[in-house]
This record gives structure tokens, C-alpha cells and sequence, in this order.
């Protein structure tokens, strides 16, 4: 039977926030086994380009990445807020290893060809390469990855962490049965977006098309739920998505809630 893989991504307003950061890193770190986390930059890297007067454009939610933008969230994600994480795991017995796709060539990317919109520097993952994440896990490093990829011709790319983290999940299938986890800050997939309490336990392809059809699911939430059931369609055991103070009761006796095929 292969070995237990919990796959967390953090994202939303909790990377913003250092006491909401804390608690959710305090519950990562006591997973049990073992554990890779996958996590976004918040909006920090939005305040760091506005310091240097580099301007900001969003496309039904997604950043445009020109040059001068992926300089900072190459410095942002794959620089400030992975290696303050990595320190605040290590202060929690956890040895973490901060990476992004390029180091240990563990995620290789293309350049997301233009269509309607022109994306720039932002990557659609070809390859993962799970043996060498593996390889970290079997020295009981846990892998921390910054949603930074890069290409055959050695240029970084900005990469989506919802799909990173489902892309990561399904490679690590090879070697793992795994749980993937979307944390955010609300507690799981809602009926009604004002109430944090009208949670949908289960969701099934089935429910989600219906809650689509009727507009109950949409606008940032259909990408998350597209690249969750893309998980669980190759091979991936279970996948959670709940509020990051829920980690450890997703992960155990159930909370948030949990995508069946």
C-alpha cells in the first residue's frame, strides 16, 4: 500500500494576514506523514509592484505577467513570502524546503500561447517531475513551492497555484495515495456566497454542473473546482477544500467540503 501524501495549497487573504498565517502553518505543521505545501503571494505582490510604480492589470481575476510584473512576484512569491514560511515552519519543527518549478527542474512549464488575451510570462505545466520531489520527501524535507515555474529555454513563468498544486497532486499519485487540500478563507464551496455557513458537504460533477447552470458557483471558484476534479479524475484519493482553520478536521474526521467523482 503506498505511503499516506497530504498536498495543501494556501492561498486568499490568509498569506495577507501574519496571525491568520501562524494558525494555519501551526496545523500544516502537525500533519501527520508526509506533506508538501503549495501557496500564492495574497496581494503582496500587488503592494510591492505599486512601490515601484509598476501598474497592475487583472483579467477576470487572473494578472497580466509583463516583464517588470514577474520580476516582483518572482521575488515576492519565490523570495519573500516562500522563505518566510519556510522559516516560520522550521520554528515549528517542520524542515521545510522552499522551491520553486525551476529548482530540481521538479515543474516544468510553456508559455501560455496568447488567445483573446495576452497573458505574457504566465506558464501552463507540461511536466512534473515527481521522482525528484519524492527524493526530497524520503530526506523528511517538506517541499514548499512558490508559484513560480519556467520553460525549456530557461525563462521563469508565473503560474497559477490552484493548478500547481493539482498538477503537483496528481504527479505525486506515482508514488503516494494522496489528499489534496485547497485552503482559503471561506469554509468550503458555498450556496450562498454572503453565508460562511452554507457549505456543500459533497459535490459530485454532476451538483457542480447544476450549481454552474444556476449561477451558485462562479466567477474565481469555477478554476479551483475545474483543477480539484481534474485531480481527482488522475488518480488523486480525495480532494478538500475548506477554510485554512479547518486543515486539520478536513484532513481528519471531515470538514469543508469534499469533491467525489
Amino acid at each position: 500500500m503506498a505511503d499516506a501524501l497530504t498536498v495543501v495549497k494556501i492561498g486568499g487573504n490568509v498569506i495577507d494576514d501574519a496571525t491568520s498565517l501562524k494558525r494555519f502553518l501551526t496545523a500544516f505543521a502537525s500533519l501527520r506523514g508526509a506533506k508538501i505545501l503549495i501557496h500564492g503571494g495574497g496581494k503582496i505582490a500587488t503592494q510591492v509592484a505599486e512601490k515601484l510604480g509598476i501598474q497592475t492589470t487583472m483579467v477576470d481575476g487572473r494578472r497580466i505577467t509583463d516583464q517588470p510584473m514577474l520580476d516582483v512576484v518572482t521575488m515576492v512569491y519565490g523570495g519573500l513570502v516562500n522563505k518566510q514560511i519556510v522559516a516560520k515552519l522550521q520554528a515549528l519543527d517542520t524542515n521545510a524546503i522552499g522551491l520553486t518549478g525551476a529548482d530540481g527542474s521538479t515543474v516544468l512549464a510553456k508559455k501560455r500561447p496568447v488567445k483573446e488575451i495576452d497573458y505574457g510570462m504566465v506558464g501552463d505545466i507540461e511536466e512534473v517531475d515527481s521522482g525528484q520531489i519524492q527524493f526530497f520527501l524520503r530526506q523528511d524535507l517538506t517541499p514548499v513551492f512558490a508559484p513560480i515555474t519556467y520553460n525549456s529555454s530557461g525563462d521563469l513563468l508565473n503560474t497559477n497555484a490552484d493548478t500547481m498544486a493539482s498538477a503537483i497532486a496528481v504527479d505525486m499519485t506515482k508514488h503516494n495515495d494522496v489528499t489534496l487540500v485547497y485552503c482559503f478563507e471561506k469554509k468550503g464551496v458555498l450556496k450562498d456566497h454572503t453565508d460562511d455557513n452554507s457549505v456543500i458537504n459533497e459535490l459530485t460533477p454532476a451538483l457542480y454542473a447544476d450549481y454552474k447552470a444556476a449561477g451558485v458557483i462562479n466567477k474565481g471558484m469555477i478554476p479551483k473546482l475545474d483543477n480539484a476534479f481534474k485531480a481527482l479524475d488522475n488518480g488523486v484519493s480525495k480532494v478538500i477544500i475548506c477554510h485554512a482553520d479547518q486543515l486539520t478536521a478536513a484532513v481528519g474526521q471531515g470538514a469543508g467540503t469534499t469533491l467525489k467523482k
